[in-house]
């Protein structure tokens, strides 16, 4: 595997970074310094030929916050392929509205918490 990221999709994603959402601000604060579950997770990670949300590596998850754009067709026809990608590179993927973060963030974490753990357990199993 080539390990030479491509250079704009590097800058496009620190670039993310500085202009997140507020939901993405928010999961942000919970994620960030292994706060949730003691999971390392970094946001606006480059997965070739994407950029991913929040990534977990440990436990092979990426998370991302969807806004109303992404109900049109091809929004979701775009984000199916997507997924459809990472979960072929053996990645869990799990998306959640930014209105539910910004609203009901408690239903949110409760479901991320139940994915984590069977995702911990799995990778525990498997050595």
């Amino acid at each position: 595997m080539n390990n030479k990221l491509d250079p704009q999709l590097l800058i496009f994603a620190k670039s993310m970074r500085h202009t997140a959402t507020d939901a993405e601000h928010l999961m942000w604060q919970i994620l960030r310094a292994k706060r949730f579950m003691n999971l390392k997770f970094r946001r606006q990670h480059v997965i070739e030929p994407y950029i991913v949300d929040f990534y977990c590596h440990e436990i092979g998850l990426v998370i991302e916050l969807d806004g109303s754009q992404h109900g049109t067709d091809d929004a979701i026809e775009y984000d199916a392929e997507r997924t459809k990608f990472l979960e072929a590179l053996g990645l869990t993927v799990v998306r959640y509205w930014n209105h539910d973060v910004l609203g009901r963030i408690d239903v949110v974490l409760e479901d991320l918490w139940l994915i984590c753990s069977k995702l911990k357990d799995s990778f525990a199993d498997s050595f």
